[in-house]
């Protein structure tokens, strides 16, 4: 959906007897175009009659962390232990928030159930993810805990040198929570969960909606362990290689024990693998064909948010039916140009600029 049919939508959610010429108006176009992006909407199957009877829009929903992220950029290689010259950043940040915020980018409706501080913070987060077209209308906004900080020291390569997490206030994800917004993940076409949710929340989650497709983003190697039980309730998981081995119990050092751990993954349940190797690629698999996608050479910028944008295009290509193979490539072209950019969500993250990406790579 381009970006003018997605404003001609919500006009017609507010207002579904509005005109062409209305619609014309108050987009500054042609009233020819407004029937022209109609006429686009309805082959779309967005509009399904006469009177814009709108059909249910499909959305995906993510369950996780939304923080206010604060990073440090050093001028010239770290010196621990040491202040280093360079510069700070501040941006919403939050390993499902920065999911929704490309999910958005990429054209998918989503839904971002979290919890925030009702302080500055929390209030700069709202405000940042409305902006950004996520739905914020289900988070839990909380008196007693402050909104969620992410403190990261980066080396001179763009990549982590050090972190810390202030995230009491994910405690408020709670199982009564999740009741009460039921019917928000039974409607969703995927749900998305970082292992950042307690873990008695994981588990209603996992137990309780049979009918959802849950996606894992395993988020580190400590908190993959809530859910090494339940691996086989998800469709589909992202790991990176120390994470997939602490989920499978396997040592991955080769091609074959990267097929051994997939395997295992398949006999428990699992759908979908990709397993993210860093610099060597990515291990990605089905149960009827798995395999190794090596990496393009690239110069990461800040290699933060690469992993976020991974996510958010596997769903993308999910909502999509698209094949293994071009959902690996597509997802490796949406990280690489999350790689190029110092914020951690790029801004001029797209389809479009996804597919560029892919021409640019011969991927």
């Amino acid at each position: 959906m381009t970006s003018r049919e997605k404003e001609i939508l919500e006009l017609l959610k507010k207002n579904p007897q509005i005109s062409q010429q209305e619609l014309a108006d108050i987009l500054g176009i042609t009233r020819s175009s407004a029937a022209v992006h109609i006429t686009n909407l309805m082959k779309k199957g967005y509009i399904l009659g006469k009177g814009y009877l709108l059909k249910a829009q499909d959305y995906v929903v993510v369950i996780g962390g939304a923080n206010i992220d604060i990073h440090g950029f050093p001028k010239i290689k770290l010196i621990p232990r040491d202040s280093n010259p360079g510069n700070i950043k501040t941006s919403p940040g939050g390993v499902g928030r920065n999911i929704a915020e490309n999910l958005s980018k990429l054209g998918v409706a989503v839904k971002l159930l979290s919890a925030l501080g009702e302080d500055l913070h929390g209030e700069n987060l709202l405000k940042e993810c409305k902006k950004s077209g996520i739905d914020m209308d289900h988070c839990y906004f909380s008196k007693d805990f402050p909104t969620s900080t992410y403190l990261c020291i980066l080396d001179h390569n763009g990549d982590m040198f050090a972190a810390i997490a202030d995230m009491k206030i994910q405690e408020k994800i709670s199982v009564e929570y999740i009741r009460e917004k039921a019917h928000i993940i039974d409607h969703a076409s995927v749900a998305i969960l970082d292992t950042n949710l307690p873990e008695d929340t994981l588990t209603y989650l996992l137990q309780h909606f049979h009918s959802t497709d849950f996606f894992l983003d395993p988020v580190s190697t400590t908190k993959a362990e809530k859910v090494k039980d339940k691996i086989g309730l998800f469709h589909t998981i992202k790991p990176n290689r120390m994470e997939a081995e602490i989920l499978s119990g396997a040592s991955i050092r080769s091609e074959a024990d990267l097929k051994t751990a997939a395997i295992y993954f398949f006999s428990k349940g699992v759908k979908r693998v990709f397993i993210t190797l860093g610099e060597d690629g990515l291990y990605c698999g089905e149960p009827s064909e798995q395999y190794l996608l090596q990496s393009p050479k690239v110069s990461p910028v800040n290699a933060t948010g690469a992993g976020d944008a991974f996510m958010a295009a596997l769903a993308y290509c999910h909502t999509q039916q698209m094949s293994l193979k071009d959902t690996a490539h597509f997802a490796t072209a949406a990280s690489i140009v999350a790689l190029s950019h110092e914020d951690t969500i790029h801004p001029l993250m797209s389809i479009d600029t996804v597919q560029k990406k892919l021409r640019e790579l011969n991927l």
